[in-house]
């Protein structure tokens, strides 16, 4: 298989030489792919998620434990997305390594379940916990479903305006964001006092175990989730080649150094059994450091992390539906790009339109249940793209992924791990996730077969 070749300028030319359509804009570097990265991946889940992984492992080293252990895996995955990113700069990212891997079947139901379950209804759920938070500090006289579809729209405008607005203001967000984390940090580490009981009861003790602990890895992927949309914006970077892969390596690391950070600092403050008995452990630590007044600016970081996610989610994801547009297996119209701000404006719509209707009605917790089994099933197929792209091919320019074979194989071993433990732990939403998944094969076949219908018409 050849490596395709792909003229990387500042800013690529404005319109397709064979259509005249206009083009999306290279504008973003590696400063915006880090942001892009990192905004992915941190959402509400770390200030939540600590206190899950109690529940199920009651050490401090098991608990500290499965975060640096997702973190390494995040690493090898990032090891593998960079290597792609060198190998298909394209539009879409993931969607594009699994069309041109596998076949373009398994893009599509990629595509759709990226539209119908797993960003979708992560982004519903994320904007109705930003309208709470927002509520709750503002008191604004507006119910949570206006906040919500406040929020959305005024991104899905930022976003339409075009990728360099989209990205500054992600970005803003993302700093944001880590600077609300490092203050939970400090407040673990240094202000607030220790628990009276720091060791772990023998009973909780006796009840870890091996498959314990592999429930415990589900938050932590979960909360380690979201660097690969980062590559979805691939066309939109000056050179992605250099520029994205650089960003989910920087990105990525970042993320583990803020996670394990915050871990200890909740371990610190609570202790193994009152971070498993609390279930805000954010609020409970900020408490402890600094009374109310650290509640309460604890909340103003987790609706800023929340709005940065969903800014996050409305920047990346539209380009997927975008090229499968441009594949001719989805709606024309979404291939559509405005000529002034070179963003796919119908995409971007799309999915804003989408993740409030789900919003709105409320599904999105049903959703959320049926999303990590289906995630984790491509995350392992798109890292298996590498074989079937090293396969004949030259070592790739610029990245390529350290330790390959067996770094890829560790990424590859713990999805697999992971699907698994969700179907035995979780069997009813798994298979409705699944169901949900399976349902596009068909209907990737009616699209192409519609596009192929169109093609012998008009030649």
């Amino acid at each position: 298989m050849t490596e395709p070749t792909l003229a990387l300028p500042a800013d690529a030319a404005a319109t397709d030489e064979a259509t005249g359509a206009p083009r999306l804009a290279r504008r973003l570097g590696v400063f915006d792919a880090t942001m892009i990265v990192m905004g992915g991946i941190i959402g509400s889940g770390i200030f939540v998620n600590p206190h899950v992984v109690a529940q199920r492992v009651h050490s401090p080293a098991l608990i500290v434990g499965a975060w640096v252990l997702g973190g390494v895996i995040a690493l090898a995955g990032a090891f593998v997305w960079a290597e792609l990113a060198v190998r298909r700069p394209q539009v879409g990212g993931q969607y594009a390594y699994l069309r041109d891997a596998y076949h373009p079947a398994v893009a599509f139901v990629y595509g759709w379940a990226l539209l119908l379950v797993i960003q979708t209804g992560g982004m519903a759920a994320v904007a109705v916990t930003f309208a709470r938070y927002f509520r709750e500090i503002t008191h604004v006289p507006l119910g949570e479903p206006a906040v919500a579809a406040l929020a959305l729209g005024i991104l899905v405008a930022v976003n339409c305006v075009g990728v360099r607005a989209g990205s500054t203001v992600q970005s803003a967000l993302m700093v944001l964001k880590i600077v609300a984390i490092l203050a939970l940090v400090a407040a673990g580490l240094f202000f607030a006092g220790r628990p009276e009981v720091s060791a772990v009861p023998a009973a909780a003790a006796g009840r870890d175990s091996l498959l314990s602990f592999a429930a415990a890895m589900t938050p932590v992927m979960f909360a380690f989730g979201g660097w690969q949309t980062a590559s979805f914006v691939s066309a939109e970077m000056r050179d992605p080649r250099r520029d994205l892969a650089r960003g989910l390596l920087i990105g990525v690391l970042g993320v583990i150094a803020l996670y394990v950070a915050v871990n200890v600092a909740c371990v610190l403050a609570l202790g193994p059994a009152g971070l498993a008995a609390e279930g805000a452990p954010a609020t409970a630590v900020m408490r402890a450091a600094f009374g109310p007044r650290g509640a309460a600016l604890i909340a103003v970081g987790i609706a800023i992390s929340t709005l940065g996610f969903l800014s996050q989610s409305m920047l990346t994801a539209p380009r997927v539906y975008f090229a499968m547009a441009l594949d001719g297996v989805f709606f024309r119209r979404v291939a559509y790009v405005d000529p002034r701000t070179r963003a796919p404006v119908v995409a971007i719509a799309l999915q804003g339109v989408l993740a409030l209707a789900i919003a709105l009605t409320g599904s999105y917790e049903q959703i959320l249940n049926y999303v990590v089994s289906v995630d984790f099933i491509f995350f392992g197929l798109t890292a298996g793209a590498i074989f079937a792209f090293r396969r004949g091919a030259e070592r790739s320019e610029g990245w390529s992924v350290p330790g390959h074979p067996f770094t890829t194989a560790l990424f590859i071993v713990a999805c697999v791990l992971i699907v698994a433990t969700t179907l035995y732990k979780y069997p009813a939403n798994s298979a409705i996730g699944l169901a949900i998944m399976l349902a596009g094969i068909p209907v990737y076949y009616i699209w192409s077969r519609r596009a192929r219908l169109a093609s012998t018409t008009t030649s």
